[in-house]
């Protein structure tokens, strides 16, 4: 366990952006927060430098509604750009050990590469998002106190939910916690590149499977490959984490299909509605893909075992 515990910390030493760019995020929506205006609805609100109240001419939104899509917004962001590097950073830590050749010093040491592999992998799938977490939950918090003393008291009000933050804690936790069961076989293809590919670990991560997807349809005229990769990247999760129906539609569909402005604020308010945890862990595809990615991870620490510095 100490092990494992230093060789995280030794990845916050090492990738200095694990942490620096959420924070860099953070400042810059606290900063627009501050310096920057608020809109709310076509020709309902703005909220600038000189202008902090709401138009009287027009019938204001439903604060609960402007806080459920602004509290998911802040959030949002964050997700968006953690999943963008935590894919990079699965497939350049194995890969930018045997570059710079320190893996040479690391294998000097008492640590075998089954703990090297698992804490590279801990980071990737659950300390990076967890650190996006806590960064995006205080920006968000900053930015609800800066735009309650910046705007009228009924845009602020709209922001203190408690019930909508307290769900969404628990919306983001379920997130972090079943997408990193559901992308492990992808964690596991990204790791196994980055400890084979001795140049353009981006190229070898697509290509493989781009090969196999081209060659079943020129040969077979078929698509599974195609099928297998959409449902694992982008549909199978919200139909197998989250209630397709029920109450509106799952969460998932009815924030990024649906667009209404209410879609987030409903989402927030039933968030215990729509999550599915029991459906997710009895659905084979979950365990499928787990069976993938433990393969595929004991694949990696033998490569790793076998091979050091390019």
């Amino acid at each position: 366990m100490n092990n494992m515990i230093w060789l995280i910390r030794r990845e916050f030493w090492e990738n200095r952006a694990i942490w620096l760019l959420p924070a860099i995020i953070a400042g810059l929506l606290v900063v627009a927060g501050i310096f920057g205006g608020v809109h709310i609805g076509p020709n309902e609100m703005h909220v600038g430098p000189g202008d902090m109240q709401p138009n009287s001419d027009h019938s204001m939104p439903d604060s609960r509604v402007i806080g459920g899509v602004a509290l998911f917004a802040f959030s949002i962001v964050f997700l968006g750009i953690m999943s963008i590097y935590s894919a990079w950073y699965l497939l350049d830590c194995l890969y930018a050990d045997r570059k710079d050749r320190s893996i040479l010093f690391w294998k000097s040491l008492p640590l075998t590469d089954t703990e090297t592999v698992l804490s590279k992998l801990a980071v990737g799938l659950l300390i990076i998002p967890l650190v996006y977490f806590v960064i995006a939950d205080l920006t968000t918090l900053a930015m609800a106190f800066i735009i309650s003393i910046r705007a009228s008291s009924w845009v602020g009000n709209s922001l203190w939910q408690p019930d909508i933050w307290l769900q969404l804690q628990v919306y983001w936790l379920y997130l972090i916690v079943t997408l990193a069961l559901w992308l492990l076989p992808v964690a596991g293809w990204l790791m196994l590149v980055s400890a084979v590919a001795t140049r353009a670990v981006i190229l070898w991560s697509f290509l493989p499977p781009l090969a196999l997807y081209l060659g079943e349809r020129w040969v077979f005229g078929t698509h599974a490959v195609g099928a297998i990769l959409t449902d694992r990247l982008l549909t199978g999760y919200p139909t197998t984490a989250f209630h397709a129906s029920g109450d509106g539609g799952g969460i998932f569909s009815a924030i990024v299909h649906d667009g209404r402005a209410d879609a987030g604020a409903e989402a927030a308010r039933s968030v215990w509605t729509y999550i599915n945890p029991a459906g997710f862990f009895a659905s084979p595809a979950t365990w499928i893909g787990i069976g993938v990615g433990v393969g595929l991870i004991v694949a990696t620490i033998q490569v790793r075992s076998r091979r050091s510095e390019i």
